[in-house]
């Protein structure tokens, strides 16, 4: 059976361009626009779960189409009518079938992860970039730090890939900053991403299990991201997270084994006035309940509210470290 094909028809020639389609993408899917509609339904088809920089089967498409492409990720429209090569055509399908095959999640299959403005190198030696942080940190984190030109020493405790860590860097100009984490491999991939933005005088990369490897640091701000998944939810997790590392997720039966150690601990390691800020998720309730005495701040973003506590250095309880 031959076919017209008017995407390859050249504008000046008066002659019916025709050649044999087989069936299947790869032979029927001839423009950006065609295998932009065909990863929308076979994503949405697949099941596939969207909690990893993108919100919908539509947004990654975009966003995997265009990485492969070589295209800029903030400029769809020029390019969707344009014919995409048998090459590319093969590349594009075998990123659709891996995303919806099995289930990597797309930051593991560009290489990339972005919080606001910042890219990062991601691989799955970390988890994928995600946090309520990244907002708070656009605006030096007021108004709990009242000048981020004054804050002098600041810490991003379980840092994975580094990337709170460079955030603060650039939200508080004046800091020492130090990223903390116990894993070599997210250390590894740290270090890439504070050479990427050339900040290895301003960044510190410290192996520590919490706050083993910082005894008598203290710091003007502490902010973490730890592992606060409950035993419950890492079994009903959805399959593009068991690409993640357990170890930057899984935190026991409650989800607090390191949330307490961070709260027994962080007084020990803050200056005077000093602020401590934890996301924690959807645990507000399982670390109310743990911590009835504690004076939580609760603190909102445009992403969600509840899911980030914050508490005065002299407001934690003393230290034991």
């Amino acid at each position: 059976m031959t076919d017209h094909c008017e995407h390859c028809q050249p504008a000046d020639s008066d002659e019916v361009h025709t050649h044999e389609h087989e069936s299947g993408p790869l032979a029927e899917l001839v423009t950006l626009r065609d295998w932009l509609r065909y990863a929308v339904t076979r994503f949405n088809r697949a099941g596939l779960f969207f909690g990893h920089g993108c919100a919908d089967a539509y947004d990654e498409a975009v966003w995997l189409l265009l990485h492969t492409l070589s295209l800029p990720l903030e400029r769809l429209d020029p390019f969707l009518d344009a014919c995409i090569t048998a090459d590319e055509r093969e590349a594009l399908f075998a990123v659709i079938e891996r995303r919806a095959e099995e289930r990597v999640p797309a930051a593991y299959i560009t290489g990339e992860a972005w919080l606001g403005d910042f890219r990062f190198h991601v691989d799955e030696r970390v988890i994928v970039p995600r946090s309520f942080f990244a907002e708070m940190l656009e605006n030096g984190f007021a108004p709990w730090v009242e000048d981020a030109e004054q804050v002098a020493s600041a810490l991003d405790l379980c840092t994975g890939s580094g990337c709170l860590a460079i955030l603060m860097a650039h939200a508080f100009p004046n800091a020492r900053v130090v990223g903390a984490d116990l894993s070599d491999d997210a250390l590894e991939v740290a270090h890439l991403n504070v050479a990427e933005y050339g900040l290895e005088e301003q960044v510190e990369l410290v192996k520590s299990d919490v706050f083993d490897g910082l005894a008598g640091r203290r710091f003007d701000l502490i902010i973490s991201n730890p592992p606060y998944v409950t035993a419950d939810s890492m079994e009903t997790l959805p399959a593009e997270y068991l690409h993640e590392p357990r170890m930057a997720l899984a935190a026991g039966e409650d989800g607090l084994d390191v949330v307490r150690r961070i709260l027994a601990e962080s007084r020990a390691h803050l200056n005077p006035g000093g602020v401590l800020a934890v996301e924690v998720g959807h645990n507000r309730h399982i670390v109310e309940a743990a911590f009835p005495d504690l004076p939580f701040v609760w603190l909102s973003s445009s992403g969600g509210d509840d899911m980030v506590f914050l508490l005065r250095a002299e407001e934690l309880p003393e230290s034991r470290a």
